[in-house]
Protein backbone atom coordinates (compact mmCIF):
# COMPACT_ATOMS: atom_id res chain seq x y z
CA UNK A 1 0.00 0.00 0.00
CA UNK A 2 1.13 3.43 -0.99
CA UNK A 3 1.21 6.55 1.70
CA UNK A 4 -1.45 8.11 -1.07
CA UNK A 5 -3.49 5.04 -0.61
CA UNK A 6 -3.16 5.64 3.52
CA UNK A 7 -4.25 9.22 3.60
CA UNK A 8 -7.14 8.53 0.84
CA UNK A 9 -8.59 6.13 3.37
CA UNK A 10 -8.19 8.26 6.23
CA UNK A 11 -9.95 11.41 4.17
CA UNK A 12 -12.91 8.88 3.12
CA UNK A 13 -13.46 7.72 7.00
CA UNK A 14 -13.62 12.17 8.04
CA UNK A 15 -16.32 11.80 5.39
CA UNK A 16 -18.42 9.10 6.78
CA UNK A 17 -18.31 10.42 10.00
CA UNK A 18 -19.25 14.01 8.77
CA UNK A 19 -22.15 12.26 6.86
CA UNK A 20 -23.26 10.14 10.34
CA UNK A 21 -23.03 12.95 12.41
CA UNK A 22 -24.96 15.70 10.86
CA UNK A 23 -27.76 12.84 9.56
CA UNK A 24 -31.02 13.64 10.76
CA UNK A 25 -30.69 16.47 12.37
CA UNK A 26 -32.83 19.55 12.17
CA UNK A 27 -31.02 23.30 12.32
CA UNK A 28 -31.85 23.89 16.22
CA UNK A 29 -30.47 20.79 16.44
CA UNK A 30 -26.83 21.51 14.22
CA UNK A 31 -26.98 24.93 16.12
CA UNK A 32 -27.47 23.75 19.49
CA UNK A 33 -24.43 24.04 22.07
CA UNK A 34 -24.65 21.79 25.19
CA UNK A 35 -23.34 24.48 27.75
CA UNK A 36 -22.37 28.51 26.93
CA UNK A 37 -18.88 28.59 25.13
CA UNK A 38 -19.10 25.57 23.76
CA UNK A 39 -19.09 24.29 19.88
CA UNK A 40 -22.17 23.27 18.15
CA UNK A 41 -22.07 20.27 16.00
CA UNK A 42 -22.65 22.90 12.59
CA UNK A 43 -19.64 25.16 14.01
CA UNK A 44 -17.61 21.63 14.34
CA UNK A 45 -18.70 20.41 10.59
CA UNK A 46 -18.22 23.86 9.40
CA UNK A 47 -14.77 24.22 11.23
CA UNK A 48 -13.07 21.01 10.03
CA UNK A 49 -14.29 21.42 6.22
CA UNK A 50 -12.90 24.96 5.87
CA UNK A 51 -9.63 23.75 7.57
CA UNK A 52 -9.39 21.17 5.03
CA UNK A 53 -10.21 23.21 2.27
CA UNK A 54 -7.77 25.92 3.23
CA UNK A 55 -4.89 23.81 3.32
CA UNK A 56 -5.22 21.42 0.55
CA UNK A 57 -5.76 24.85 -1.44
CA UNK A 58 -2.85 26.35 -0.40
CA UNK A 59 -0.36 22.98 -0.40
CA UNK A 60 -1.55 22.46 -3.68
CA UNK A 61 -2.15 26.02 -5.14
CA UNK A 62 -5.67 25.58 -6.17
CA UNK A 63 -8.40 28.02 -5.06
CA UNK A 64 -10.54 27.07 -1.84
CA UNK A 65 -13.96 25.46 -3.06
CA UNK A 66 -15.25 27.87 -0.47
CA UNK A 67 -14.71 30.87 -2.49
CA UNK A 68 -14.33 28.95 -5.92
CA UNK A 69 -17.87 27.29 -5.81
CA UNK A 70 -19.69 30.28 -3.88
CA UNK A 71 -20.07 28.09 -0.33
CA UNK A 72 -19.30 31.01 1.35
CA UNK A 73 -22.43 32.25 -0.19
CA UNK A 74 -24.66 29.10 0.00
CA UNK A 75 -23.93 29.62 3.88
CA UNK A 76 -24.21 33.32 4.63
CA UNK A 77 -22.99 33.45 7.57
CA UNK A 78 -21.80 36.96 7.63
CA UNK A 79 -18.15 35.98 8.23
CA UNK A 80 -14.86 36.90 6.17
CA UNK A 81 -14.83 35.12 2.87
CA UNK A 82 -11.28 33.39 4.07
CA UNK A 83 -12.53 32.50 7.79
CA UNK A 84 -12.00 29.20 8.89
CA UNK A 85 -13.12 29.43 12.40
CA UNK A 86 -9.41 29.23 13.83
CA UNK A 87 -9.91 31.50 17.44
CA UNK A 88 -13.25 31.79 17.10
CA UNK A 89 -14.76 33.88 19.97
CA UNK A 90 -18.77 32.31 21.69
CA UNK A 91 -20.44 34.94 19.66
CA UNK A 92 -18.82 34.15 16.24
CA UNK A 93 -19.49 30.41 16.67
CA UNK A 94 -23.24 31.50 17.41
CA UNK A 95 -22.93 32.93 13.68
CA UNK A 96 -22.45 29.29 12.39
CA UNK A 97 -26.52 28.14 11.79
CA UNK A 98 -27.05 26.55 8.93
CA UNK A 99 -30.70 25.50 7.20
CA UNK A 100 -29.40 21.97 7.02
CA UNK A 101 -27.56 18.78 7.32
CA UNK A 102 -27.26 18.84 3.48
CA UNK A 103 -25.50 22.13 3.34
CA UNK A 104 -22.87 21.04 5.51
CA UNK A 105 -22.23 17.32 3.46
CA UNK A 106 -22.69 19.31 0.69
CA UNK A 107 -19.41 21.64 1.33
CA UNK A 108 -17.89 18.81 2.85
CA UNK A 109 -18.63 16.42 -0.11
CA UNK A 110 -17.27 19.31 -2.18
CA UNK A 111 -13.91 19.49 -0.36
CA UNK A 112 -13.88 15.92 -0.18
CA UNK A 113 -13.60 15.94 -4.08
CA UNK A 114 -10.45 18.25 -4.39
CA UNK A 115 -8.80 16.60 -1.91
CA UNK A 116 -8.93 13.36 -3.41
CA UNK A 117 -8.43 14.84 -7.07
CA UNK A 118 -5.06 16.35 -5.43
CA UNK A 119 -4.59 12.91 -3.19
CA UNK A 120 -4.94 10.11 -5.81
CA UNK A 121 -1.96 12.37 -8.38
CA UNK A 122 0.57 12.27 -5.52
CA UNK A 123 3.80 10.71 -6.05
CA UNK A 124 5.94 9.61 -2.92
CA UNK A 125 8.65 12.16 -3.65
CA UNK A 126 5.62 14.96 -3.61
CA UNK A 127 5.19 14.04 0.00
CA UNK A 128 8.83 15.68 0.86
CA UNK A 129 7.79 19.15 -0.34
CA UNK A 130 7.97 22.29 1.93
CA UNK A 131 4.48 23.57 1.83
CA UNK A 132 4.76 25.86 4.78
CA UNK A 133 8.29 27.82 5.81
CA UNK A 134 6.66 29.61 9.08
CA UNK A 135 7.70 26.70 11.01
CA UNK A 136 10.81 25.06 12.22
CA UNK A 137 11.46 22.63 10.77
CA UNK A 138 9.21 23.50 8.21
CA UNK A 139 6.33 21.80 6.87
CA UNK A 140 6.40 19.11 4.20
CA UNK A 141 3.27 18.23 2.64
CA UNK A 142 3.17 14.97 4.05
CA UNK A 143 3.27 16.68 7.42
CA UNK A 144 0.42 19.08 6.52
CA UNK A 145 -1.88 16.39 4.80
CA UNK A 146 -1.26 13.77 8.36
CA UNK A 147 -1.76 17.57 10.42
CA UNK A 148 -5.18 18.21 8.56
CA UNK A 149 -6.19 14.55 8.79
CA UNK A 150 -5.86 14.41 12.84
CA UNK A 151 -7.73 17.84 13.18
CA UNK A 152 -10.50 16.65 11.12
CA UNK A 153 -10.42 13.36 12.78
CA UNK A 154 -10.74 15.27 16.42
CA UNK A 155 -13.07 17.49 15.12
CA UNK A 156 -15.90 15.40 13.96
CA UNK A 157 -15.71 13.48 16.94
CA UNK A 158 -15.85 16.13 19.22
CA UNK A 159 -19.38 16.58 17.03
CA UNK A 160 -20.06 13.35 17.35
CA UNK A 161 -19.94 13.59 21.01
CA UNK A 162 -21.80 17.09 21.10
CA UNK A 163 -24.50 15.15 19.16
CA UNK A 164 -24.73 12.14 21.80
CA UNK A 165 -25.24 14.77 24.40
CA UNK A 166 -27.54 16.75 22.74
CA UNK A 167 -29.84 13.55 22.45
CA UNK A 168 -29.43 12.27 25.80
CA UNK A 169 -30.56 15.17 27.06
Amino acid sequence: MHAKDILIDGFGRIQEEVHACVEGLGPDELAARPADGANSVAWLVWHLTRVQDDHIADAFGLDQVWLAQDWSKKFGLGLPPRDTGYGHSSAKVAKVRVDSAELLTGYYDAVHAQSLECLRALAAKDLERVVDENWDPPVTLGVRLVSVLSDDLQHVGQAAYVRGLLQSA
